[in-house]
């Protein structure tokens, strides 16, 4: 098991490097970054941790949850000033990503691993939270129950026709689009909860 300590930490990039080496998606991240909206009592609540709090992400600039979630991060750390945020590419650093599988065997990102500052872990957020994937899960369900036309919910969608798989890809983004500020706020409530059992644990 890979030892996660200050010197491996220090070896991973910044916020800002990683979106200076991103080959695709930077003008996706900048703007989920700039319309993240940060409860300012969520805020406070990170503001006033004592001691900074590191946390290790693994990403790549390909992955939607990692457009998605990671300037939500970016963005928490930059205002609340409390957070040591080091970003470590997914396909260059397998080691870390064995730790931090998703139900113990899927690569899933992003992962935002948590440690305080003699780096003893304090928890860990893998790719999104539950209640965003159970609400994603609902919507598949309504969009094929009212469109016929996209088969039965579950299907391989490459068995569509390209026209008809054009089509259910653009409901499913329209309604993920219409639910982005309440995704937010739920990142936002599961990153809260790991850094204040960091504050009950001390």
């Amino acid at each position: 098991m890979t030892t996660i300590d200050r010197a491996r930490f220090a070896t991973g990039v910044t916020y800002e490097q990683f979106k200076d080496q991103m080959t695709r998606n930077r003008d996706r991240v900048e703007a989920n970054e700039a319309n993240v909206e940060i409860d300012p009592a969520d805020l406070d609540a990170f503001r006033s941790l004592t001691g900074p709090i590191h946390v290790l992400a693994l990403a790549e600039d390909w992955c939607g949850d990692v457009i998605a979630n990671l300037p939500i991060l970016g963005k928490l750390a930059g205002q609340s000033g409390t957070l040591d945020v080091r970003i470590f590419l997914r396909d260059q650093n397998k080691d870390l990503m064995q730790q931090y599988l998703n139900q113990g065997k899927y690569e899933s990102i992003p992962v935002f691993a948590f440690f305080d500052d003699a780096f003893r872990e304090i928890g860990v957020f893998i790719e999104r939270p539950a209640s965003v994937t159970e609400r994603r899960a609902e919507q598949r369900k309504q969009i094929h129950a009212e469109h016929p036309e996209f088969g039965a919910y579950g299907a391989p969608p490459d068995d569509l026709a390209e026209e008809t798989r054009a089509r259910l890809t653009a409901e499913i983004t329209k309604r993920r689009e219409a639910d982005i500020a309440w995704a937010n706020r739920e990142v936002v409530r599961a990153l809260r909860e790991i850094v204040e059992r960091s504050r009950a644990a001390a």
